[in-house]
Formats: structure tokens, sequence, C-alpha cells
């Protein structure tokens, strides 16, 4: 009967206790957070002796696995062919956990399914200690171990399970010898190497070949002379010759204004014959000849190779061999003359064949002088600038300003940056004597305008005399600031004016700018 929890009923359970620390799930051992209450190690869990410090085993063996060769016997039912199969396995345990896995070898057109007969796991004994768990000491060469009831014969391991072995004490056996081979697969391997292809094929190895010269290429440089047919000229070209596969291709070096098209290619990379005669018919040249020995033609026929090869045309291909300066290349019916190499290529000539290099022939045509452009005089519509670019260029574009002078030159506030003179025109006609202009300079971007004020009763209409243009000189160039001065003469578009005043701002302007 339990007594009620009620003051003076209950006892106290802390009485006899000496310590009054709390409960922890870890404890170290060895330096190694370790948990607590885990039973004691296995057999695994000791170092041996002169490896290291003792250290729980998921430490001191972790990723080490013991590898064992293995095989077992499998009965076949209810087939003529074979009366048992011997399986071949990989036996794979793991020093950390004790856990064991084990693997099967595939094999082609076996039938069955193979690769991982038992996933890794602990495995126990078979009965009656069917309470134990496989251990380390229980594998060795000539052991035979059952696991699930397939007994495993063990005949070789690897060198670092005979070395961890030899150090535990135990004594490993020599390799077993004489394995017992599967008589199924033997007859099987021998009806394979028996049997022929309906259309057998000649192999070819040219691996190796493409992996050693994979990317590497000989440069040439070759001219085309066929000046002697009509419409016909010198024509500079260069030869790829690619030595993965011995095969080559050839772009031509077209100018500018050549007035011939820019065709990607000259020739199409591929194998060049020496000799260029009339085109086969298609089948005619093959690469095997098959012979057939005996049966009807297709379904149930007997076939060979001709090693003889019988009726084969042979045609020599260009090689690197046949490539050299001075050397003539018949391109289908076009011969092409080496006339030099670049660098690789001459460095592949000397180390292959230990030969020296030709000295190159002079195969580029003299360039014809390059005629200037000659740019026509300034009509007058529209402004120069605007003018020449319609010659320079097929799409003509704006002219571009100077944006930079432009922003520092703008009008900013007060600062208008623009200088004004007054002038009249240098000319001894009585009309024009008493006429006066207004010349204003622009600093941004060195454009002059002219304007001739109102002056009664002058029958002379006043206003915008010159646009707001860049005007030129006679000797070249436009006209600056520096150019426009009080008793400056200047002429601008047929008109000669005298300067014969200036505004505060431009004297201000040249007198701070004298020595600009």
């Amino acid at each position: 009967m339990a007594l009620p929890f009620l003051p003076g009923y209950s006892t106290n359970s802390t009485l006899g206790k000496d310590t009054f620390n709390k409960g922890h799930a870890f404890d170290m051992r060895n330096g190694v957070p370790v948990e607590v209450g885990v039973g004691g190690p296995s057999k695994t869990t000791i170092v041996p002796n002169g490896v290291g410090q003792p250290a729980p085993s998921w430490v001191a063996f972790d990723r080490q696995v013991l590898r064992f060769s293995a095989y077992f016997q499998e009965a076949v039912h209810e087939k003529r062919e074979e009366t048992y199969r011997i399986r071949r396995c990989t036996i794979l345990y793991y020093l950390e956990d004790d856990s064991i896995q084990v693997n099967e070898a595939r094999q082609e057109n076996s039938g069955i399914p193979q690769g991982t007969l038992i996933r890794r796991h602990r495995i126990p004994k078979p009965a009656p200690h069917d309470d134990k768990f496989y251990e380390v000491d229980s594998f060795n060469v000539g052991n035979n171990v059952t696991l699930y009831s397939r007994s495993f014969t063990i005949t070789d391991c690897d060198a670092f399970t005979r070395n961890y072995l030899t150090k535990t004490g135990a004594k490993v056996p020599e390799p077993a010898s004489g394995e017992p081979a599967d008589p199924y697969f033997e007859h099987r391997k021998k009806q394979a190497e028996a049997m022929q292809p309906h259309r057998p094929y000649e192999k070819c190895d040219t691996l190796k070949q493409f992996l050693e010269n994979d990317r590497k290429v000989l440069r040439f440089y070759c001219v085309w002379d066929h000046s002697r047919e009509m419409f016909g000229d010198v024509r500079e070209l260069i030869l790829h010759y690619f030595l993965a596969d011995d095969t080559m291709e050839i772009r031509e070096v077209i100018k500018a204004n050549s007035g011939r098209d820019a065709a990607p290619k000259f020739l199409h990379r591929s194998k060049v014959p020496k000799e260029v005669g009339a085109l086969h018919k298609p089948g005619e040249i093959t690469e095997r000849t098959v012979l057939n020995v005996f049966g009807p033609m297709g379904h149930g026929g007997r076939y060979i190779l001709d090693s003889l090869k019988t009726g084969a045309v042979a045609k020599q291909f260009y090689t690197d061999a046949d490539l050299t300066i001075g050397a003539k290349v018949n391109v289908w019916g076009r011969e092409v003359t080496i006339c030099d190499m670049d660098e690789f290529t001459a460095h592949h000539f000397k180390c292959k064949f230990n030969v020296d290099v030709p000295a190159p022939i002079v195969y580029k045509m003299s360039e014809e002088r390059k005629q200037e452009r000659e740019i026509p005089p300034y009509n007058g519509w529209g402004s120069e600038e605007d003018s020449k670019a319609n010659c320079l260029k097929l799409i003509a574009q704006a002219p571009k300003r100077d944006f930079i002078k432009f922003m520092k030159k703008d009008r900013q506030g007060l600062e208008s940056h623009v200088l004004r003179y007054l002038a009249r025109m240098d000319t001894n006609r009585p009309i024009d004597i008493d006429r006066t202009f207004i010349i204003s300079f622009f600093l941004s971007d060195g454009t002059i305008s002219v304007f001739e004020p109102e002056k009664r009763n002058s029958g002379i209409v006043h206003g915008k005399f010159i646009e707001r243009s860049r005007l030129n000189k006679k000797d070249g160039g436009y006209y600056e600031a520096e150019d426009l001065f009080v008793g400056a003469v200047v002429n601008f578009r047929s008109h000669q004016f005298i300067i014969t005043d200036a505004d505060e701002y431009a004297k201000t302007y040249a007198e701070n700018h004298k020595d600009d």
C-alpha cells in the first residue's frame, strides 16, 4: 500500500547521498567523447601493438576495411547444361563497427541479379550460436564462412588485410590455388570465341593517334598561281594539316577590296589524294571486302573478310612527310606551292624527321601605293564638317563635337564665353563703306556668326549676315580666338572685314589668356 503524498508521509530521496552532480550522456576517454552506458569494446577496438594509442573503434579504424576474395557454390535444378554454378564474391569487413558487406562482380549475360548480395550490417553466426555476431577472427584465407545459409570459401585477401591479420597474431596462408571453374561459364566462353559475325569488320584503331596529336595543327603558307588562265591571278592560301587524323583544310587570304567573295573555306577538311583520277561510282571503293563463303544471300549466309583485299583500290593520301617548303601539292587538280610555315610546324619537322627547315620563299605580292583620297571642295550647302562626313563613309554620320570643351566654355551664369567684335567691310564701294557688323566668336565650339545692325535709311536689309558656323582661312584651318583682335583683317566667305573695336568681355578675356 502506497503512502499518500502528504507532508510527513514522503521519504527524502537525498538521504545517504554524498554527491549531488547531474547525470551526463558522454564521457571523455583518451581525449575522445564516448557515450556513457555503451557496452564493452569488441575485439577490433584494441589497436595492434606498435600502431597507435588506444582509442574507440570508430576512431582508430575509421575508413579501414578488410577485403577478402571468396566464392560459393549454388545448385542449379532442372537444367541440362549445368547442375551447379560457381559465384565469385568480395567480402568487405568494416573494422569500425564489425559490419559485413558481400558484393558479386557482374558477368556479361549471366541472367542472374548481381551486385550487392548482402548489404552492410552485423551478421549473426549460424545456429546454435545465432546470439553472437561474426568478428574479425572468423575471417582468414582458407576459412569457410556461412552467411545466411550460404557457405563462402575465402581464397585470398589484399595486402592491407594480410598485414592487419599478421599484426593481430593470426597466421595468413598463401592464396588458395586451383579455384573451381564454372563449367557453364567456360562452355559459354568457348561458344563466344567460336562465333563469327554475319557482317565481319576490320578494326582500325586510330584512338592512339588522336589522343597523342589532338589539337596539334601544322600551318603552311601557300600560293596558287593560275595567272596563265583567263582572268586568273596569284592567290594566297593557308593550309592546315591536322595530325590527329591526317586531314587538311585550306583557307584563302582575301584582302580588302579585292572583289572576291569571302568564302569560309577554299577546301573542306578531308584527306587529299596524291593522284586525282576519274570519280568512282558509289560502292566501288569500300573500306573492306566481304566474301560470301556459302549459303544464300542475306539470311543464312556465311561471310568472311578478304584478307588479301582482292579488287581493292589503293589510294595514297598526303601526309606530313610530303609537306615542306617548296613542295607542290596537287589539291584536286590545283597545283599549290608551299612557301613558308609557322614556328610550331618547323619545330615538329625538326623533332620528328630531324631535318632542317629550308629558307622560306618570297610569295607576297608587292603592295601597290595607296591612293590618297581626294575630298571635293565645299559647295556651301550645310556645314563643312557635315559635307566632309559624306565623303569619308558610305553611311554618313554626324560629326562629333568636343564635349569636354563644350562643357567648360558653355554659358555659365554671367560668363557668356562669347567674344564680340565691331567690324566694317574692307572695300572701296561707297555703298558698303559705312556698313558695320558685329562678329561673335563662340568659345564653346569655335563657331562664328556675323550680324549687321539696323541702320535707318541705308536701303540695306539688316539682320543675320553669316549664319553661325565654323569658317575657314585661306591658308587652311579654321578661325580661332587668337585670330580675332582689334585691327585684324579677316576673310569670311569672300567678304573681307577689318575689326575696329571689341566689347569689354572680349578685351578682358584676351588679357587673361594672352599666353594661351
